[in-house]
């Protein structure tokens, strides 16, 4: 392979990657509270230098970390027009029909596109810094008080793992289907809404059929090593708090409350 999928673990000695892994999810959810509470123009500029930081300690290269943007430009975009025309009415540039484009929806398309894509730089360092077996293991950490409501926290760290380690072989999958498709005609370079929808369309079966497929053969694959939903797997991984983990924790907690401030 030329490149590893976008979300897959690298192996590597950074500051990031020394961190332990049930910290790094604490400070993914802290982090994750600071771009929901964000609001305003700088509060985002405040992000996204936090965020080009937390790249280059991590060693893992822009690329990487903005790996699967580049794939819902077309989403954004969408997200960005439906804001720009339907978010505030009053003091619209223009109104026609449904549409009132003003200056309140485009700032408030951009507030949410740049969310949206600092929300996936963070969750792509976390996947490529961390071991999935770790993530596992963390989330598991993170939601043991839950057992005292009897919630099956393995299960549902083991759920949300297998679902976050999926993403990266299905934009891959995806990106094979939509070669293949382009071999035998497709035109997803075109233009025209018309011919980009279909070609988009006979890809949706596929990809479906490949994600079914796959998470069979990972059902059968764990039932044939031993392993057992109904049966707490692993044991919790100890928490090591170092002068690492208490530096991250304190500035990702003071990213947040100044987020709440400003």
């Amino acid at each position: 392979m030329k490149y590893l999928p976008t979300g897959m673990y690298q192996q590597g000695n950074s500051v990031v990657h020394r961190l332990n892994s049930t910290v790094k999810v604490l400070l993914l959810i802290i982090l994750l509270a600071s771009v929901i509470v964000a609001d305003t123009l700088s509060g985002y500029g405040v992000l996204v230098a936090f965020a080009a930081v937390v790249v280059l300690l991590s060693h893992i290269g822009l690329k990487s970390a903005l790996g699967g943007i580049d794939r819902m430009i077309w989403f954004f975009v969408v997200i960005f027009i439906m804001n720009l025309c339907f978010f505030q009415s009053e003091n619209a540039w223009v109104k026609f029909w449904i549409f009132s484009p003003s200056y309140n929806g485009m700032m408030q398309g951009i507030k949410v596109v740049v969310r949206v894509a600092v929300l996936m730089v963070f969750c792509n360092i976390l996947n490529m810094t961390t071991p999935p077996v770790e993530i596992t293991r963390a989330m598991e950490n993170v939601m043991s008080p839950l057992r005292i409501i009897k919630v099956p926290t393995y299960q549902l760290a083991l759920i949300l793992s297998v679902a976050i380690q999926f993403i990266p072989t299905l934009f891959e999958e995806a990106d094979m289907i939509k070669k293949a498709q382009t071999a035998r005609g497709a035109r997803f370079d075109s233009r025209k809404i018309r011919d980009k929808a279909g070609a988009v369309i006979p890809m949706v079966v596929p990809i479906f059929v490949s994600a079914f497929r796959r998470a069979d053969e990972l059902s059968l694959a764990m039932e044939a090593r031993g392993c057992r939903v109904d049966v707490r797997q692993s044991k919790n991984c100890r928490l090591h708090i170092g002068l690492a983990e208490i530096m991250a924790l304190l500035i990702c907690t003071a990213l947040l409350v100044l987020q709440i401030i400003i």
